[in-house]
Order: C-alpha cells, then structure tokens, then sequence
C-alpha cells in the first residue's frame, strides 16, 4: 500500500455525486480528519468547486460527464454504467498517485449506490468500506429483498395484513419504499437499490448514517447479512458535541444559500411561532400540491418560511407572494441546519429525506412528513409511529395532500392536542443526538474511534490485513 516508512493513514471518501449523498459523507470525513486521518473527498469534476471543508482535500474523479450539463438529459442506467466505467479508471489513477507518497492510500470508503469502487480498492491492496445513507430500516428491507427473503413487487391490498420483519414495526401499504410496490416504475433505481448489496461480503466494514439509540435494534435484526457499524447521525458537529472547531455546515454546496436574509426575518418572529418548509433538492411538486400547500398556509395565519426552487415557483397561485408578504417568506435555497437551529422554528415541514429527518432529529423539531417518494414513505411512518416526533399528511386517491390536510397537520404539530407531547419527543430525539457524539463514550463516536485505531495501526504496519471490525 506504499512504499513510504513514514506513512500516515489516508482515506479517501467517495461520495455519490447528489446534495443528499455528499454531505454526511463529507461530514464523516471531517470527524475522521478531527481524529488524525488524512481525509480526502473524491468527487465528480463538475462537483469538486462546490465543496470546500477546512482539513480536507478534494480530488476530481470522472462520471463521463465533466462539464455537467449532460448528465440530466441521461436515462440513470446509462448514467451509472458510464460512471463505473469512468469512474473505475480515475479512482484507480487517484489511488496510484499518493502510492509513494508520505500518506498513501489506506482505505476507500464509498457510497453504497457505488459498489464498483470496493472492486478498485481490492485491486489495489486497500481497504474498502461501503456507508450507507438510507435508514437502517429501509436498509434492512431492500438486504431482505436482495436476498430472496422478501419477493418483489411487494403488494399489500389491504392494512389488516402489514408486512412483518424482524426488529421493524408493522409496514402497511403506504409505508414500503415506493420502488418496491411498483419495480417497473423506476428499474434503474431499484437496480441500484439492489447493487448496494451485491459484493458487500468482500467490504471490510459497513457504515450508516444513523445511530444505535434509534435505530440499533433494526441494525442488529438484519446484521447477519448487513453488519454495519452505525456512525450518526452525520450532521456538523457544532449542532452535536461541538469538538470539530467551526464545523457549523456541511461544506458542500450545489446552491447558493440565502441564510442572510431568511436569519434577519426570523428575528422578527416570536419562538416556535414559524412553519419551515422545504422539499429537498431532488423533490418536483406538482402544481395542485403547490397550490393546496399555499392554500393551507395561508388559511392558518401562521408564520411562515418556504424554500422552493424557481421551478417550484413559477407553481404558486397568482399574488400569493404578496398577499403573504407579512405572514410569510419565500426564498429558493437556505442553510436548513441554521433555519432548523433557529429558537422562532416551531415546525418543519418535510417530504422526509433520510438528512432531512436526522436533520430534523438532531436539532428537536417537530415535523409533518409529506413523503413523495422512495424510502421517505418508511420515514415517514418512524417519524409519527415510533419515534412520535410528529404527523403524517395522508394523501387522497391521487397522490394529492388537500389543504385541508396540510391545514390541520400544522395545526397539530403547532397547538393541538399531540404538540406538547411532540415537542417533549423532538427534545428527547435531540439530547440522544448528543449523546451519539457525547465525550465519554457515545455510541457514534466509540465506531469511528474503533476504526481510527484499526486504520492507524494498519498503516503503522505497512497495510497489513485487519478484516473487518
């Protein structure tokens, strides 16, 4: 693994190329810099400018797709096999050029949706670790489907008769990941779902993006087949335990944020008194969800703050905007974790992405989920059911959550009979947050310790094999 007598442990952490993807594993490269490994982000060359994090390199890798611009006009099967090809060849370049240096490469730590990167580090003698950014949960269900265990599709007509796993709750219809009720709907994505799990017997270790307080029984349910180690929840630290000096975002960006703005305006509000809501990056309403969420928000004279894209936009009734202007602001991007921070928010309204939930979590918020897709329907049904941090909105027959619906999850969540009881829940959430990270001890903490002292004394020993930990 190098030729160097003095070499130093170096990982290098490979992110698939979306906000989602990038930011907890950027974050779990700032932990394992804070504790003396050499940390470098490998990302795609029209990614490498957005990210910028103290104590961590960045290297540009190639998808095929360079300058970015093609890549959405690409069906996602053509994108992914161009990205392994591509991708393949400069993470093996990348990994040859630090071969002689002070700090070669000692391991790979690689997205899940990106198996082929353990084949290049195998081949190269380093250690490879797949992390996962899904629940353990909704990890637990797609292991149990690679493995034959669950058949696909997954059809449960009526709620009286819910899936049953180990170490889950009961999964009714509207509850499974969306892929897995209707394959034919997104093959390429359930195709990738699937390949998370198809070499990770040769992975040295396995990591998620969560933590044993709240979901370690449904980790350990499935550890005979997915032993992973959970080391979350992966948001900066200055929102935990604060031991990594200045760490207060992510330090990826694909939008400029308008944090500025939306912190001034907050300062106008009372505490807990504003409705924050944002759909994420990758989620498109359509325009009657637009509308009926405009509708709600206007009808509850409360406060609020909405992040939506121009394309979301151009969705919203006439003259709502300014009809709204004292109740109300809407931007197109903002940092979520200094909004979510912030003593006005009193609510936040999410389609239940897996870092918007830990998001959501980490810093106590109650939430109404409004899952649109994928694993947000199984979040969604943790956050109302088991963790009881807030509601669900329940669509009508076309997939549509009415105003009326909207109106009274904020209503809930905000003053009704359930929100001291949330609030209570969202604050417990918040502290076992802490705890995961916490000096002496914490769960999250004790793994990435455990595998700090594995990767140093590897690499004192010139990359002799330690097998998983």
């Amino acid at each position: 693994m190098g030729k160097s007598t003095n070499a130093e442990a170096h990982v290098v952490v490979l992110p698939y190329p979306s906000q989602g993807h990038i930011n907890p594993l950027l974050q779990f490269a700032k932990r394992l810099a804070s504790k003396g490994i050499k940390s470098t982000i490998a990302t795609t060359r029209y990614t490498v400018n957005s990210i910028q994090a103290p104590n961590i390199r960045v290297e540009p890798i190639s998808d095929g797709f360079d300058d970015g611009a093609s890549i959405h006009a690409q069906r996602e099967n053509i994108y992914l096999e161009s990205f392994e090809e591509n991708g393949s060849k400069t993470l093996s370049d990348l990994i040859k050029k630090y071969e002689n240096s002070d700090f070669p490469i000692t391991c790979v730590v690689y997205d899940s949706f990106l198996p082929w990167a353990l084949d290049v580090a195998k081949k190269h003698g380093v250690f490879g670790a797949s992390f996962f950014t899904n629940s353990a949960a909704v990890c637990s269900v797609f292991c149990r489907i690679h493995r034959r265990m669950i058949d696909l599709p997954v059809r449960i007509d009526d709620d009286t008769t819910p899936l049953i796993l180990p170490g889950l709750p009961p999964l009714n219809s509207r509850d499974l990941p969306s892929f897995i009720k209707a394959p034919e709907s997104y093959p390429a994505y359930l195709a990738m779902k699937m390949r998370q799990f198809f070499n990770l017997d040769k992975a040295d270790w396995i990591f998620s993006n969560t933590f044993e307080e709240l979901e370690g029984e449904m980790a350990r349910s499935v550890s005979e087949f997915w032993p992973a180690k959970l080391v979350g929840p992966l948001v900066p630290s200055a929102y935990l335990d604060g031991r990594i000096e200045g760490d207060k975002g992510y330090g990826a960006s694909l939008w400029k944020p308008l944090s500025d703005e939306c912190l001034e305006w907050l300062k106008t509000k009372s505490q807990k008194s504003v409705v924050y809501i944002s759909f994420g990056s990758m989620v498109n309403l359509t325009q009657k969800q637009v509308e009926e969420i405009a509708s709600a928000l206007k009808a509850s004279n409360l406060s609020f703050l909405w992040v939506i894209r121009e394309s979301g936009r151009r969705k919203l009734p006439d003259g709502f905007i300014e009809s709204t202007r004292r109740q109300g602001l809407v931007i197109s991007w903002c940092n979520q974790l200094e909004m979510l921070a912030h003593e006005a928010i009193g609510c936040f309204v999410t389609h239940c992405g897996w870092n918007s939930t830990l998001e959501g979590l980490s810093l106590g918020v109650p939430m109404v989920g409004m899952p649109q897709w994928a694993d947000q329907m199984t979040n969604a049904k943790f956050i109302e059911e088991v963790w009881k941090v807030g509601v669900r909105a329940k669509e009508d027959e076309f997939g549509i959550v009415r105003n009326e619906e909207v109106f009274f999850c904020l209503k809930e969540v905000m003053e009704g009979e359930r929100s001291e009881e949330i609030r209570i829940n969202a604050n417990k959430w918040k502290e076992l947050a802490k705890e995961a990270f916490g000096e002496e001890g914490g769960s999250s903490d004790n793994v990435i310790n455990e595998f700090v002292k594995h990767l140093k004394n590897a690499s004192d020993n010139h990359g002799c094999k330690l097998g998983r930990i």
